[in-house]
């Protein structure tokens, strides 16, 4: 069974806008981190009391001193407009926490991806998803190691994976999402980012010389790096330059989404395929052109704080309509995760 709750889109905007976010100094290894993050507590209390009333829809939530959010389970609600219903069953996170939580410790999620992920995004008014995801995961520990400008190549060239798999343990997760910067040309110049074209094993040789492999390859070494630890991995598409540019919203999957699939075939058991790209399609064009090309401050890949918001959510929707197991740390945080499983 999976577990959901259900809001209008609009109103998890509205909340996303309304509550500020502080982030604490960086914290994992020579490449940064998000550090600590936290809401501010009474305006994600004041945040959320609007947007229910908005919704019409109620939670249960309390948000304690530390910060931290806690609720006690998830409900299910039908939303007309721009949400589509879903029906599951309420979970307790505390008997998530207990069923997942690795016998040695508190577990890591670690983030490898790119300026869509990172803290800070793609430059002023912007910003990574994977800066909210921790607060949708508890029982766990969220590590983004994003970093701006990387492809799976250049991730796997600057040692990046390499600096995960030297401290992942097992009962850690890895989630590897990459895209943004893997296409262009290797024949006339090569800015060390872009992929060999390929759904296999293909080689290619670039202006400089270097062998470059294809995306499939790179991302499927770098997952058996992490699951010969023990860790689970989760990888995922690109999430969608803004769908809705044209005035018109339309998503279609590009095709690193194949390779993303197909990297998880290649790893086996211990990985995860999540359409994050689809899943964010679907919720911006229920929210439609008007809204979406907000969320589009400088360019159509990077969104604002709001948009990624919704981005985050979207990744959590995908999760909870997984098996992962990572699903059972999944707690609501702004009261409303939209959507249908893909």
């Amino acid at each position: 069974m999976k577990s959901f709750v259900s809001l209008s889109l609009a109103a998890l905007a509205a909340v996303a806008a309304a509550v500020p976010v502080e982030h604490g100094p960086g914290r994992f290894g020579p490449h940064g981190g998000p550090g600590s993050s936290r809401y501010s507590s009474s305006a994600s209390a004041s945040a959320v009391a609007a947007s229910t009333t908005a919704a019409a829809a109620t939670s249960a939530a309390a948000v304690a001193a530390s910060s931290s959010v806690a609720v006690s389970s998830v409900a299910v609600s039908s939303v007309a407009a721009s949400s589509v219903a879903v029906s599951s069953v309420a979970v307790s996170s505390a008997t998530a926490v207990a069923a997942v939580a690795s016998s040695t410790g508190t577990p890591t999620v670690y983030l490898a991806g790119d300026s869509t992920m990172a803290k800070g995004g793609g430059g002023t008014g912007t910003e990574g998803w994977g800066v909210f995801l921790p607060y949708s995961l508890t029982g766990v520990k969220v590590v983004n190691d994003a970093k701006a400008g990387t492809s799976a190549r250049s991730y796997t060239n600057e040692s990046r994976f390499q600096d995960i798999a030297d401290v992942v343990t097992a009962g850690d997760w890895v989630i590897i999402e990459f895209g943004h910067n893997d296409g262009g040309s290797l024949s006339t110049t090569d800015n060390l980012r872009t992929d060999c074209y390929g759904a296999g094993s293909e080689t290619c040789t670039s202006v400089n010389g270097d062998i470059v492999q294809t995306y499939p390859t790179y991302i499927t070494a770098a997952a058996k790096l992490m699951t010969a630890k023990g860790a689970q991995v989760i990888i995922s598409p690109p999430t969608p330059d803004n769908p809705c540019e044209t005035g018109t919203c339309s998503y279609t999957a590009p095709r690193f989404t194949a390779y993303a699939n197909s990297s998880v075939a290649a790893v086996g058991s211990m990985a995860t395929f999540i359409d994050h790209g689809q899943y964010v399609g679907n919720a911006f064009e229920a929210l439609g052109p008007t809204t979406v090309d907000a969320f589009y401050p400088n360019d159509h890949t990077h969104p604002s704080p709001t948009g990624s918001t919704i981005v985050a959510a979207q990744f959590v929707l995908a999760l909870l309509c997984s098996n992962n197991p990572l699903a059972a740390h999944v707690v609501n945080t702004t009261s409303s995760i939209t959507g249908s499983c893909v």
